[in-house]
């Protein structure tokens, strides 16, 4: 399991820059530098005040290409916690991040257990949704969809040990939160301590 979160703080900046659980989650309005040899993946910043419109975010992504090669996806934009309108307004972004050199990842979330989804447009199942959808059957169903068509599988809003574990034990390859945001040696000393504790146990987390 990795885990991406902002650059925050010297511990997280160490276990980003060695080959460490961590890695760099970066915004269209973060700002921060992506510290060097980290691997790397971007949100969109749909979920809150951060998107900056198309032609800002394509000119944006273009900054990043030089590093594409540390990228493990770029979340094509969203409508949080609505499939059927991350569909349509996902689906001209598909082959525009891929045509840029990224590996590509489609916002699943509410609405998407009934829907046909495209598979081969997208690299990545990004776990969204709220917490009720992604710790439901629906959810877990979409983590095994997309785990059976070869998918990587990413977790959004990961912040505690009980949703880690659950990302953990369905067979999430990797997960995202804010924790490191706030104090962010000693929280990411905890998230090193989950990760050890549930990758050791196991992390049966679809039973909490």
């Amino acid at each position: 399991m990795r885990y991406y979160g902002p650059p925050c703080g010297r511990l997280v900046r160490t276990h980003m820059t060695l080959e460490g659980p961590f890695g760099c989650m970066t915004t269209p309005a973060q700002g921060n530098r992506i510290p060097p040899r980290a691997p790397w993946a971007a949100d969109n910043g749909r979920f809150g005040k951060g998107w900056p419109g198309h032609d800002a975010y394509v000119r944006w992504l273009a900054r990043l290409q030089p590093i594409a090669d540390r990228c493990a996806f770029v979340l094509a934009p969203d409508i949080p916690f609505d499939m059927p309108g991350t569909l349509e307004f996902s689906s001209p972004y598909l082959a525009l991040i891929r045509g840029m050199g990224f590996p590509v990842a489609l916002a699943l979330q509410n609405g998407a257990e009934v829907m046909a989804l495209p598979w081969d447009e997208f690299d990545v199942a990004f776990i969204a949704g709220d917490d009720g959808w992604k710790r439901g059957p629906a959810g877990y169903e979409a983590i095994g969809q997309a785990a059976g068509r070869g998918k990587p599988v990413h977790m959004g809003r990961v912040n505690g040990a009980g949703m880690l574990a659950y990302a953990i034990g369905t067979g999430c390859s990797s997960a995202d939160g804010t924790t490191f945001t706030y104090g962010p040696d000693t929280n990411a000393g905890d998230m090193l301590r989950w990760l050890g504790e549930l990758e050791r146990t196991g992390a049966q987390g679809v039973l909490l």
